[in-house]
């Protein structure tokens, strides 16, 4: 049955809001998403356990924990190498330094002024190009680390961006439903009851307005029934018919670029749990993860950088220095990396079937019906909507209303002028309720919804998915470069010449001033023209 003609206001945004349905997204798992999720998962017992998403789960955050391990595993294996090296400049060296001042002293003649051999400078130049190389990494890891950061930061601002305007379109259903509810229950107790009283003695009149009383409390009871919170709710008094419902919660309507402070009271999670509710979360703890890998990145520039600059000017004191630094940023790197493995591998398992844990976890949260969640989770064509039978009795009486009032506007009016401006308020707030009804229709529908929700999807597993991706591999490159560096700065800052060196070797060119006056001599001797 065609509704009736539409008075309301607002018919841009209503029409805004059917356009934004014309099309249906829809997610898939990206290769990414398949490859991290079918990796093996083995449990502290070492057994193969299952990839099913399930946080709460203590086998399946045993997993992570193994997972995660990996890189304490590759943490151990760069200490091992390094204290290799250690060892090597620190035992090895110490019969080399004899050996060394003997060459020295045989090939004095031939030394630069800082007295090196050939073999030492070419040792020299060899631990001094492979820090330079591992510093090359570690600043090309940087770069990756940069875009990594960004692209999960963009991945977490599409998802708290989608979850807003679901939390909007959801607090404009709560304002429709109260709004229409307000206006029917003040024209009920208002204009309804004085064209009564004036109808008294008219008994087809009193009867019309009385049907328009009995169906304005149903519509009542009917808007009053979409409760999202119940696994079922009743049409109404005197219907037989059931829908399924979902709560709706209470909510403020904001503009979806502004974060709603929800602050939980008692538990983790507020009853009710809103989307408002986990965007605000979700910027607050993207905000401090952004700042800390930028934090994290700049470290590891500045210890890059500051390397060059003491391999530049030879010096040691510099070194040592950014050698302590490059040991606490290759622990924050293979750290770093843990957390980013277990994350990955276990959004992999929730973005590879996320409408089974959304469905679960929704309806043991909220008590939301799973016809319901699964409505608005697919959105098939082929489902009807739980809400169809309650609606579409609603419009049906709002048709009735409207055609009660329009009979009493052709025959009443005439005997009762009176009556007028009772009925001329009460057909003002039909129109306005027509208007909401509309809009309410339109928001119910499930591609609005779905449309958020296929959002928020793309944005954590497609952009989120990959920025920490390019994390990880930024966090695995660092911990390699870093790895090279503290095995061969300690060779660089050991072969640069000390203080008391440099000292020696500018005082003896003026050690023997009447060598240096004889060399002279005789080279003038030696040019004849001179």
């Amino acid at each position: 049955m065609a509704g009736p003609p539409w008075k309301g206001g607002g018919g841009d945004r209503w029409q805004w809001k059917m356009a934004a349905m014309i099309t249906v997204p829809s997610y898939s798992p990206s290769i990414w998403v398949r490859m991290c999720h079918a990796l093996p998962r083995l449990d502290l017992s070492m057994q193969m356990r299952d990839n099913i998403f399930a946080p709460d789960s203590w086998e399946y955050q045993q997993t992570l924990l193994i997972l995660s391990s990996l890189s304490a595993i590759a943490l151990v294996i760069s200490l091992l190498v390094v204290l290799s090296f250690l060892i090597h400049y620190c035992c090895c060296h110490r019969g080399d330094r004899s050996e060394g001042s003997e060459e020295e002293d045989d090939d004095e003649d031939g030394s630069t002024g800082h007295g090196y051999s050939g073999k030492k400078g070419r040792g020299i130049c060899c631990v001094t190009w492979v820090a330079v190389a591992a510093v090359t990494l570690c600043c090309v890891a940087i770069g990756i680390g940069f875009y990594g950061n960004s692209e999960a930061h963009d991945g977490m601002y599409q998802l708290t961006s989608s979850l807003l305007t679901a939390n909007y379109t959801l607090a404009s259903i709560d304002l429709l439903i109260s709004d229409t509810i307000t206006g029917l229950q003040l024209s009920v107790s208002g204009p309804l009851s004085s064209m009564e009283e004036m109808f008294s003695g008219s008994k087809p009149f009193l009867v019309s307005t009385r049907n328009c009383r009995r169906l304005s409390e149903n519509v009542i009871n009917l808007l009053s029934s979409i409760s999202l919170a119940r696994s079922s709710v009743e049409v109404g008094p005197g219907n037989d018919s059931s829908v399924s419902g979902a709560s709706i919660t209470p909510l403020t309507p904001v503009p979806p670029s502004v974060v709603p402070t929800v602050v939980p009271t008692s538990s983790l999670l507020p009853n009710p749990f809103t989307p408002g509710w986990a965007a605000n979360t979700l910027v607050v703890n993207e905000d401090y993860r952004w700042l800390s890998y930028v934090l994290l990145l700049l470290l590891d520039l500045i210890v890059c950088l500051f390397i060059l600059l003491g391999l530049a000017k030879q010096a040691r004191w510099l070194l040592i220095l950014m050698t302590v630094l490059a040991w606490l940023a290759l622990f924050l790197s293979w750290g770093s990396l843990g957390l980013e493995t277990a994350t990955v591998v276990a959004l992999s398992d929730f973005c590879s079937e996320p409408n089974t844990f959304v469905l679960n976890s929704t309806q043991i949260t909220t008590g939301t019906s799973s016809d319901v969640l699964d409505y608005y989770l697919t959105c098939s064509r082929s489902m009807n909507s739980p809400f169809q039978q309650l609606l579409t009795q609603s419009q049906r009486a709002l048709s009735s209303i409207h055609t009660h009032l329009s009979s009493l506007e052709r025959n009443a009016l005439p005997q009762f002028p009176k009556a007028e401006k009772s009925l001329r308020e009460v057909q003002q707030i039909l129109n306005t309720t027509e208007g909401n009804f509309h809009q309410l229709v339109a928001l119910l529908n499930c591609r609005i919804l779905n449309k958020d929700y296929i959002d928020s999807l793309k944005g954590l597993c497609y952009d989120g998915m990959e920025g920490l991706l390019y994390l990880s591999l930024y966090s695995f490159l660092s911990g390699l470069a870093f790895t090279a560096i503290l095995c061969s700065l300690p060779g660089a800052w050991r072969s640069f010449p000390s203080e008391s060196e440099e000292y020696d070797d500018s005082d003896s060119e003026s050690e023997d001033p009447f060598t240096s006056h004889q060399d002279s001599k005789r080279f003038l001797q030696w040019q004849p023209w001179l």
